[in-house]
């Protein structure tokens, strides 16, 4: 909701997921926000992105990525860099396997490995994924969530 309001009335924003009950849970809200006329949601694979090259001017991701497998990560990367134009950004939010407290990231990384079900997501070096993905690096915040490190990364193409 946040996106389409910063958007203005101009602006579109578009929105994939995997998960059917994810995209259907999404479409219920911008319906009842009213903001519909400025989102366009569908299921689909962020690895396969199901848009032409070249048309947005921004890609937003939020503890996404690290939910992909490690090889496929520049696939996805790829794929964004791809749909954004020649002077488009991309912002993504991630766990970070770097931080101070490697003792937190490697209790997390253990239960993900153990019970990959219900701790879906693992901290990832987005930072050096982004690079090698042949973004520049604009501006890195460093936060913390439930003592995990968190990155919020903008890199333009």
């Amino acid at each position: 909701m946040a996106l389409a309001q910063a958007v203005g009335d101009w602006g579109r924003v578009y929105g994939i997921d995997i998960s059917e009950g994810m995209c259907s849970v999404a479409q219920a809200r911008v319906l009842k926000a009213g903001l519909w006329q400025r989102v366009s949601l569908q299921c689909g694979d962020a690895a396969r992105l199901p848009f032409k090259a070249s048309i947005f001017d921004a890609v937003f991701m939020s503890f996404a990525l690290e939910l992909f497998d490690a090889h496929e990560i520049s696939t996805v990367l790829g794929d964004c860099h791809r749909v954004l134009r020649d002077d488009g950004r991309i912002c993504i939010v991630a766990m970070s396997n770097k931080g101070k407290d490697r003792t937190t990231v490697k209790l997390y990384e253990w239960f993900h490995r153990r019970f990959p079900r219900y701790v879906d997501c693992r901290p990832i070096n987005a930072r050096k994924a982004l690079e090698e993905a042949s973004f520049g690096i604009s501006d890195v915040t460093e936060m913390s969530m439930w003592g995990l490190p968190v990155e919020v990364i903008l890199a333009a193409k």
